[in-house]
């Protein structure tokens, strides 16, 4: 309707602009013709006169009169007469009063009348033609002719404004598609520069919207995630001390422990709103990578126990790093979680913490060489295990990526299937470790 109601639009004010060039054509054509009519009229009067006037050897008006009839024979639109001057305008007698011819319009019998007159022996020869109305062939003509050319001019409209509005009525009918939640194919990026760069710009809109909510999905899928790990904890400890499995203060520690977890998280969610991003904020110090290996160890032995699976943090001693706790404890809560839960009964899932190293080892089903390369990739294993195994929503791995890029180190993964699956993290050093590590 809006592409049809432009296109009407663009429509009539090209049609104006047409009748007004037109008419304004037409105007000017009239005047022109007519002007050219009375010049060629006064052309061919003067001329039929200087033929009169040049006959040799006449010295009376009657022996004009056969000449001048054979030329009125000729041409019998003339009328020939022979009068005094003094029926002529004033300045039509001075040029004869100086041998000279002339030619003009003049009124005669009260009708407008083109005049040609010269001296002859023995009085003026004066030949007379009646003005042509302006509808003559030839205005018929100039009418016909921008008749045509305004129907040729209507088409040229129809046409342009056809194509003016119909990449506007595609732009028009994606951005309703994209208010009602579906996203358009792109548009093609055609015609005049101007319509061309209206299409490339809504493309882009379009692009950084598309991006923009799969942005915001995988935030709020990530949220989802991690909030759920404190509160499986929180839960966990509360069934624990219901059971009486836990001593009450230990569970108040973890669950505090995990309470904080949550308000930061919750903290991050505002600052994030805030600043219009979708991200995690990190804060990078130097922290005990053995002491979050025991804290993610210790808030999973319920859940390993329930599991049947053996569940041990290995530390050699002191394990420094560059990072943050309590991402740190992300990472390894996800990798536990997902190792516990692919884990079969009477296996083990070990967390090993060296100087800017975690590794949680596994011997559950792991992962084929093929797989490896895309573990962690956002859902790429629960579209590829879904069915065969209890995995989880597919983004765990793909945070812990994330969070450990974030945090300046890498992650990887190695699997012999059935046998041993190992995770490995890799942070910075702080530079007083790195130095005490190196051998002498």
């Amino acid at each position: 309707m809006r592409g049809s109601r432009l296109r009407s639009q663009l429509f009539g004010a090209i049609s104006v602009v047409v009748l007004i060039c037109v008419a304004l054509t037409i105007g000017l054509g009239l005047v022109l013709t007519q002007r050219e009519v009375k010049k060629s009229a006064l052309r061919d009067l003067a001329h039929q006169v200087d033929l009169i006037v040049g006959n040799q050897g006449v010295s009376s008006v009657k022996a004009l009169r056969p000449t001048i009839q054979k030329i009125l024979n000729q041409s019998p639109q003339h009328e020939i007469f022979l009068y005094k001057r003094n029926d002529l305008p004033r300045w039509a007698r001075e040029r004869l009063a100086h041998h000279q011819p002339a030619q003009g319009t003049m009124s005669f019998g009260g009708q407008p009348h083109y005049f040609a007159a010269a001296s002859a022996n023995p009085g003026t020869v004066i030949l007379l033609r009646h003005q042509r109305s302006l509808l003559s062939p030839y205005v018929w003509g100039l009418l016909i002719a921008a008749a045509a050319g305004g129907l040729l001019a209507a088409l040229a409209a129809f046409l342009l404004a056809r194509r003016i509005s119909r990449p506007i009525g595609r732009v028009s009918a994606a951005a309703r598609s994209l208010t009602l939640g579906t996203h358009p194919e792109p548009l093609p990026v055609e015609g005049a520069t101007e319509i061309a760069t209206l299409a490339a710009a809504f493309n882009e809109l379009a692009a950084q919207l598309r991006r923009a909510q799969e942005a915001e999905r995988n935030f709020l899928l990530s949220v989802s995630h991690e909030l759920k790990t404190p509160l499986t904890a929180i839960r966990g400890y509360a069934e624990a001390v219901q059971d009486g499995a836990v001593e009450p203060r230990e569970a108040a520690a973890t669950v505090a422990a995990e309470a904080r977890r949550l308000e930061r998280l919750v903290r991050d969610l505002l600052d994030l709103a805030r600043m219009n991003r979708t991200d995690f904020g990190v804060h990078n110090s130097e922290i005990d990578l053995a002491e979050v290996v025991d804290d993610a160890v210790r808030r999973y032995e319920q859940q390993a126990e329930s599991f049947g699976v053996e569940l041990q943090a290995v530390a050699a001693g002191p394990a420094p790093a560059v990072a943050d706790a309590d991402r740190v404890l992300q990472i390894v809560s996800n990798l536990v979680e997902n190792a516990l839960r692919l884990t079969p009964p009477g296996g083990e899932v070990r967390v090993v913490a060296a100087p800017g190293v975690l590794r949680v080892e596994d011997t559950g089903p792991g992962l084929a060489e093929a797989d490896t390369e895309h573990a962690f990739e956002r859902f790429y294993l629960h579209e590829r295990y879904g069915r065969e195994r209890p995995v989880g929503t597919g983004l765990g791995l793909a945070i812990v990526k994330e969070l450990a890029l974030a945090m300046g180190g890498d992650v990887d993964v190695e699997s012999r299937p059935g046998t041993l699956t190992v995770f490995t993290v890799r942070l910075r050093v702080p530079k007083v470790a790195a130095r005490e590590t190196l051998p002498a």
